[in-house]
């Protein structure tokens, strides 16, 4: 475990990485330190020791490995959501890619998954996507979990709720990875108003995020 001093600047997005390989953390951490508005405040080796930093810590985000020691990165995502507080989120970068992997991953509360193979400027973009509050998937992760969950679905045979025209509309442009400053542009209507369509939508399918109404609705049907 390693507790970074703080740096200086106007409020850069404060990370910790947390990856069991120290050769591949490194790398990271280089690319994390070389990118402005970024700063990394604590590596951990196992996911037990990426809870315990978030929690003394409480870092803008997490950046989590799955495979790991002690604590998978799965459960390591749940524990830190638990006691880091609603101001931590988790961006899942592994090598894994499997379905199961994904579902355990984004059923944690993980607000992204991005593979260790994707661009660097694709890891930094959706680090920032991630710490604005949006909901970043690879796009063969996206793929994947749109096949599982619409499988499980017509295998469990629920029953979609209904959701408004625009409701479904703010959700569509919420699985694109927009923000909801970017959502209230497109459909010229307020930012506030964009907030409580969403509320109405996590209400209405019992879940209480972006990522897990987005995962909903694809199982659903919706989108």
């Amino acid at each position: 475990m390693t507790v970074r001093a703080p740096g200086d600047g106007a409020e850069p997005i404060r990370v910790v990485v947390a990856d069991d390989h120290p050769i591949v953390r490194s790398g990271i951490v280089a690319l994390l330190e070389s990118e402005p508005g970024i700063e990394v405040v604590g590596e951990a080796a196992d996911g037990a020791e990426a809870a315990a930093l978030a929690a003394e810590l409480r870092p803008d985000l997490v950046l989590m490995d799955l495979r790991m020691p002690v604590l998978d990165g799965a459960a390591a995502t749940e524990r830190i959501l638990a006691e880091a507080g609603a101001g931590t989120r988790v961006l899942v970068l592994t090598t894994y890619e499997t379905d199961d992997h994904i579902l355990a991953a984004i059923e944690a509360g993980a607000s992204g998954y991005l593979l260790k193979a994707a661009p660097q400027e694709e890891i930094l973009a959706g680090i920032r996507s991630v710490a604005a509050g949006e909901t970043v998937l690879a796009p063969s992760i996206a793929a994947k979990l749109v096949t599982r969950v619409r499988e499980g679905a017509a295998a469990a045979g629920r029953a979609a709720p209904s959701l408004s025209p625009r409701e479904l509309e703010v959700l569509r442009h919420v699985a694109d990875g927009r923000s909801n400053p970017e959502i209230a542009r497109l459909l010229h209507i307020g930012e506030a108003t964009v907030k409580t369509h969403l509320i109405n939508v996590f209400a209405k399918l019992e879940v209480s995020d972006r990522t897990r109404a987005v995962t909903r609705a694809m199982e659903l049907g919706l989108l």
